[in-house]
């Protein structure tokens, strides 16, 4: 694989930084470099992750001071000229605040804290992260959050189901969408979600945490597989 820098911002409250490092450094070719929430140097990087964790000490709501962050502005930039922008947990909570995605996630159904393995289903196979999966294939991937439940007026939901938008969905280990297979009450057991153009994800579940089968999983290694490959074979242009 070429030379690829990821940028992984590291906001203050960040603790799943290192375990995307330690993903994204396992692929021959590619070099992860931290970025500093106030700075405004993405450092050169080709793809951008935003981690899990609690920035700012999810203080107000679950990204809403990070969205604020100079580092921010660059990012916001960057995925409007089209490269690829990936929000995992807090990062994904973090998109949503800043309006690169749509929705808003709340506390959980039961008013609690996940941290659990569970299963989603592939929706969606055609965008950047996902062409190494299949159509329906179950993935094994934990979370880690107490603010998951995905949530947005009607008209947006349908905008998404029409765009094909939905990326990943809870389900259960067959795959079948169900109440109790729902780990937080998200509408449609919706997981991830991808913007309009396709280059910016957004999901609860953790692939850095599921991209090595010591860690009892390696189903999130293909997301990153998936967009590392389209940047080096120029799927991924800017």
């Amino acid at each position: 694989m070429a030379d690829i820098t990821a940028g992984i911002v590291v906001f203050p409250g960040s603790n799943c930084d290192h375990d995307t490092e330690y993903a994204v450094a396992s692929f021959s070719g590619v070099r992860p470099v931290m970025l500093w929430h106030n700075e405004h140097d993405l450092q050169g990087a080709d793809v951008i992750i935003l981690p899990g964790g609690f920035s700012y000490g999810d203080y107000l709501r679950a990204g809403a001071i990070a969205r604020f962050s100079p580092i921010m502005q660059e990012v916001i930039e960057f995925a409007r000229k089209g490269y690829p922008v990936l929000g995992i947990c807090n990062g994904f909570q973090v998109l949503l605040e800043c309006g690169l995605l749509e929705g808003a996630l709340s506390r959980n159904r039961d008013k609690k804290f996940i941290c659990s393995q569970t299963a989603i289903s592939v929706v969606n196979t055609e965008t950047i992260f996902t062409g190494l999966y299949r159509q329906g294939e179950v993935l094994s991937i934990p979370i880690a959050h107490g603010e998951g439940n995905y949530f947005a007026p009607p008209e947006v939901i349908r905008r998404l189901e029409e765009n094909n938008q939905i990326v990943f969905r809870y389900c259960d280990p067959e795959g079948n969408l169900t109440p109790e297979s729902n780990p937080n009450g998200s509408i449609g057991n919706i997981a991830g979600i991808v913007n309009r153009e396709g280059n910016v994800l957004g999901l609860m579940p953790h692939p850095e945490r599921a991209s090595d089968p010591l860690l009892g999983s390696g189903d999130g290694r293909r997301l990153f597989e998936s967009v590392f490959g389209c940047i080096v074979g120029g799927s991924v242009t800017g």
